[in-house]
């Protein structure tokens, strides 16, 4: 998950390293070769919270130090934010020299550790070739998907199809849902966290069973087997650094929770109709995005129980002073509260968004009763 600016240097780089990979397609690995998958750590820009995955080929006979990337995209593609969201951009796959790339690394401060794979010579070079004629041809780019295709995925699918069958698989938490997986991941960084944490659907709360994460496939290596024995030797630590998450005075739980205070505290009618039409507008992002996007991890978003387009409406009576609807629809979406909250008391972003869930109970509780009609007594 490395992003690839392409520049005039780098675009002459990869053009260099192309007619030297395309040369040596006919040049056989030397027996000193070696084939190793590289997992880098994480880092604290978007695309690289989760780490990085690639495929290293080395080989000092024939003087050939490469990393191949699925993880490429390229920031000048037209309508580029619009093709991301809907989920049709193209990622590709680039190579560059090992030295390069451990660089990369060294300047961001972030782990690097390689696992060789125990392959006999023919699958060596069988890999090897794969990579290469992936990388010179139009099989090269893929439309990236977040669990399903990404630099990860891509790795574990070109060994496997190596090595002739499903042979890396998910060895460890497979009875957790990837949102569980995930949530964990953005760790200092707060609003990243509840923002993936409300705009995915169902599909995260399936079970992780695929490979789709950096780490996930560095120990699954660890217990995968190949013709009776384990398919990569003992991790190596080729680079080695704690990870620093910069200290930020807004994006941390506390401005949250000041903000979501705000609204119970200050009791305020034009407060309590702010923040639900935040959540309105919110929630009609939302359902835009299930519909636009072919991202699945989008599709399926019951927080729009929280997050109700039909907020918009309640806003739309209250303004026209109609207080019966006003009333009902305040009942509604309370209504919709209790389902939501009962619903998410397994999930792992229950706590995250229970402030929310409170703070939407007051102002909605509030706004009934201000529009509540009176029970007239007879004296």
């Amino acid at each position: 998950m490395k992003k690839v600016i392409l520049q005039k240097t780098l675009f002459s780089l990869l053009l260099l390293l192309s007619f030297t990979i395309g040369f040596g397609q006919n040049v056989p690995l030397s027996n000193y070769a070696k084939v190793s998958v590289i997992t880098c750590g994480l880092g604290n820009e978007t695309y690289s919270y989760f780490g990085h995955t690639a495929i290293r080929v080395a080989d000092p006979v024939n003087n050939l130090d490469l990393v191949y990337n699925y993880g490429a995209f390229d920031f000048r593609t037209p309508n580029f934010v619009a093709k991301f969201a809907k989920g049709d951009l193209q990622y590709f796959v680039v190579a560059h020299s090992f030295a390069d790339f451990i660089n990369d690394y060294t300047y961001e401060k972030r782990s690097v550790f390689e696992q060789e794979l125990l392959i006999s010579q023919d699958l060596k070079q069988k890999l090897f070739d794969k990579l290469n004629s992936v990388l010179l041809s139009d099989e090269r780019y893929y439309t990236y998907k977040f669990i399903d295709r990404n630099c990860t995925s891509m790795v574990v699918e070109v060994i496997n199809s190596t090595l002739g069958g499903n042979v890396i698989v998910k060895k460890e938490d497979t009875d957790k849902t990837y949102r569980s997986v995930l949530f964990p991941y953005f760790k200092g960084h707060f609003y990243d966290q509840l923002g993936t944490s409300i705009i995915f659907g169902t599909k995260v709360d399936q079970l992780a069973t695929r490979i789709f994460l950096p780490f996930d496939l560095k120990n699954s290596l660890d217990e995968t087997t190949f013709q009776s024995r384990l398919l990569a030797g003992k991790s190596k630590t080729l680079l080695s650094f704690e990870k620093e998450t910069p200290a930020s005075w807004w994006n941390n739980i506390y401005t949250y929770l000041f903000i979501l205070g705000f609204v119970v505290v200050v009791h305020n009618k034009i407060v309590d109709k702010i923040y639900l039409l935040i959540l309105g507008l919110m929630g009609v992002f939302f359902v835009t995005m299930g519909f636009y996007s072919l991202h699945q991890e989008l599709a399926m978003n019951y927080n729009v129980l929280l997050f109700s387009p039909l907020l918009l409406i309640l806003l739309l009576f209250s303004i026209i002073k109609n207080k019966k609807w006003t009333y009902r629809f305040a009942v509604l979406h309370f209504l919709f509260l209790i389902v939501y909250s009962i619903f998410m008391i397994n999930k792992a972003h229950f706590l995250i968004v229970l402030p929310m869930i409170i703070t939407s109970g007051f102002a909605l509780v509030r706004i009934g009763i201000r529009n509540k009609k009176p029970i007239p007594i007879i004296i």
